[in-house]
């Protein structure tokens, strides 16, 4: 029995950080019906070349594992369905912009009154209250708006754009509180509308330095450097784009390091604060000896004795990876067509026995309206038809 086996999830969220979200739980075992329609499906969902293949993959690492169905929001018998959807449910989530979800008739207020104990979970870019809660806004403004992008880069250089690293981390929030609620409802017996916000997830991962700012101080940009250790940064390695990334937290690990490497053994880069006082010099020996090494071989070298330090590895390395396979961290998955694909798997594990993750590839639209409309909301097969034939179920 997987941990989240019995609740099930109505999921209207669209793009990654909702469908993230909802993607996660769904491989600890919830069961996730996605709503969508032929007339507006998720905007990942439409296909394009990329990864050497013409399909949806930004759509199969947030989709797979889902049931789908379609559902006419713009009908008010479509909403009247979603309504049937969410009271066979234990949770509701949407990712639109605040008040989208009311003026649908599908607000709390609505779905409390359909399920008195519904959690609805709402992700949004400010948040459902709030000066700017109406605001726009995509993965690039998440870390721009919660000071992430200022802090990204190097002193001499622009802020950087922090892409889907803020979507994923937005989904992870997201359901941790999702699991809250749950976890509060079962004690309780209340439901509970959980708001996250991106730019809140954000500004969250900054802690130290907004209190630097808030005592006077003045954070900047510091590139891949760290304000205790020396060496800390990624170097260019012999061969074509390869690096190594390499960290030093200690005093031994810097003596490891001379005796590995074979550097001179420089008195100013003895002590923690020398190597931080002669950061650049620290940084311009690694690099020189960086350049005569082949990095696998140098990381490795390294490891053995106690040093943290690992090849950049490109994105086919990592797929490539056995301990990563191993570990079921990609994993192969069917998909509809019978086709055999890998896919990225949950980033966690229980006890032996205790099987999470991906169990079916991305749905086709609609491919899971017999269940979810025969068995889950016992609509009849006249009816049914009748639902097509008006584009409710379209």
């Amino acid at each position: 029995m997987k941990p989240l086996e019995g609740i099930r999830i109505a999921d209207f969220t669209v793009h990654n950080a909702g469908p993230f979200c909802t993607h996660l739980l769904s491989q600890l075992g919830a069961e996730v019906i996605k709503v969508e329609s032929a007339m507006r499906p998720d905007a990942f969902r439409k296909p394009h070349p990329v990864y050497g293949r013409e399909g949806p993959a930004t759509f199969d690492q947030v989709a797979s594992n889902k049931l789908s169905v379609r559902m006419n929001l713009k009908k008010p018998e479509g909403v009247a369905l979603a309504r049937r959807l969410v009271a066979a449910s234990d949770v509701a989530a949407e990712s639109f912009r605040p008040g989208v979800m009311a003026r649908l008739g599908l607000g709390y207020d609505a779905l409390k009154s359909v399920r008195e104990d519904i959690v609805l979970l709402s992700i949004s870019s400010s948040g459902q209250s709030g000066p700017d809660a109406y605001f726009a806004g995509y993965a690039p403004l998440f870390g721009a708006w919660g000071g992430l992008g200022e802090l990204t880069g190097y002193a001499d250089g622009p802020p950087v754009e922090v892409r889907h690293v803020m979507d994923h981390t937005v989904g992870m929030n997201a359901a941790v509180a999702l699991m809250a609620a749950l976890h509060r409802r079962r004690r309780t017996a209340r439901g509970a509308h959980v708001d996250v916000a991106a730019r809140e997830v954000a500004a969250s991962l900054i802690g130290d330095q907004l209190l630097l700012a808030a005592a006077g101080g003045q954070p900047a940009r510091s590139g891949n450097a760290h304000p205790r250790m020396s060496p800390h940064g990624v170097y260019r390695a012999a061969g074509e784009d390869r690096w190594l990334a390499l960290a030093i937290e200690n005093d031994a690990r810097w003596q490891a390091f001379v005796r590995v490497a074979g550097v001179p053994d420089d008195p100013r880069f003895r002590s923690e604060e020398g190597r931080r006082a002669h950061a650049e010099a620290v940084d311009a020996l690694i690099s020189e000896w960086a350049l005569r090494q082949d990095a696998t071989q140098a990381a490795a070298a390294l490891q053995k004795s106690g040093i943290a330090a690992h090849v950049s590895w490109t994105t086919p390395e990592l797929a490539a990876d056995p301990h990563l396979r191993e570990r079921r961290a990609i994993v192969p998955v069917s998909e509809p067509d019978g086709t055999v694909r890998a896919a990225v798997g949950v980033p966690m594990r229980l006890s032996k026995g205790q099987e999470i993750g991906i169990v079916r590839g991305t749905p086709a639209l609609g491919e899971h309206e017999d269940y979810v409309f025969g068995e889950i909301l016992q609509i009849g097969r006249e009816e049914r038809r009748r639902l097509e034939d008006e584009q409710v179920i379209y």
